[in-house]
């Protein structure tokens, strides 16, 4: 299958599968794998160009604009009234001249106006422009200085934006459940089942835990390995130790993993509280398993499966994300 980057697009780190028939956008980028492919689209018919001419398109009316739409229509209003109360009172009522009446609603009128309005908002935008110009920001609308000053909730793009777009594994949060096994056999096992060439985002951010990735097959023959599939949502390695035993270890979804351990019902409590915890705090959450194959061939069952741990995947800020906000 085919692995796409789409989190320029989309926003979600981890690539995507792709096969025959299926569509990939313009913009993506291929991580893994390779097929042949044919061009339906191009320039502002994908979508991407789609996305952005609505973005163009789009014809909002800010808050700023309705404030002073409302002042308009007020000093309108206001104005109209009193020129009629202006005229009921000076012609059928004190019977004043024509032209001193004139000149008289043409000074209500053209105070009532705010003239100037328009032109001190328009420099005091343009000084808020400048400022920010100086602090790297750039107003592509003037308006929009009142409205971000105005704002309750931000919504900002996560990947790639606030975050690295990069997985890492936090060791420390690494849940054992086996006795025996520490944190780094953990780490190690899902190395094993991990590709050393050709990774994804997740396989690259668990063999770079390693002080050295060439720790993943050292030590051991790799006999099949297993690659990720949407059916099974896991990848699996089948080795030989140097002691010539056979074993295989497994990762992937917590879901697939669990229903492979002998003993889930004893510990499928435990690992749906760990992996509420962890994406309680934004981790994404990654099973180990492990079994021995004592009949020595690959097609073999092997023996029970061990849940061995869960490790937590998360994508770290960005060092100026902070600053950013």
């Amino acid at each position: 299958p085919l692995k796409i980057d789409q989190s320029a697009l989309t926003g979600e780190s981890l690539p995507v599968t792709k096969g025959p028939g299926d569509g990939v956008y313009s913009g993506s980028t291929c991580k893994q794998g390779e097929i042949e492919a044919i061009v339906i689209a191009t320039g502002v018919h994908t979508f991407f160009g789609k996305a952005a001419h609505l973005v163009d398109s789009t014809n909002q009316v800010g808050h700023f604009q309705k404030v002073l739409t409302a002042i308009g229509n007020f000093c309108i209003c206001s104005i109209a009234v009193g020129m009629i109360v202006e005229i009921i009172v000076m012609y059928p009522i004190q019977d004043r001249a024509y032209r001193p009446g004139i000149d008289n609603l043409l000074v209500l009128l053209i105070g009532g106006i705010p003239i100037a309005m328009p032109t001190v908002l328009s420099v005091t935008m343009a000084i808020g422009s400048h400022r920010l110009a100086q602090q790297g920001a750039i107003t592509k609308r003037m308006t929009a200085i009142e409205e971000m000053a105005g704002m309750d909730v931000l919504c900002s793009d996560k990947t790639g934006t606030l975050t690295l777009n990069r997985l890492t594994v936090d060791r420390n949060l690494i849940e054992v459940f086996t006795k025996g096994v520490d944190q780094n056999t953990v780490i190690l096992m899902a190395a094993r089942a991990s590709r050393t060439e050709n990774q994804d985002a997740i396989d690259a951010a668990i063999v770079g835990m390693l002080a050295d990735p060439k720790e993943a097959r050292a030590g051991i023959q790799e006999v099949h390995f297993l690659p990720f599939n949407p059916t099974d949502k896991r990848t699996a390695l089948t080795y030989i130790d140097s002691e010539g035993k056979m074993h295989r270890v497994s990762k992937g979804a917590p879901e697939q993993i669990l229903n492979l351990a002998h003993n889930k019902s004893e510990i499928e409590r435990r690992v749906h509280a760990v992996i509420d915890k962890f994406a309680e705090r934004g981790l994404r959450s990654l099973a180990v398993a492990y079994q021995e194959v004592s009949e020595g061939r690959k097609e073999s069952p092997g023996g029970p499966w061990q849940f061995i741990g869960l490790m937590p995947l998360f994508d770290p800020p960005r060092h100026d994300s902070a600053e950013t906000i």
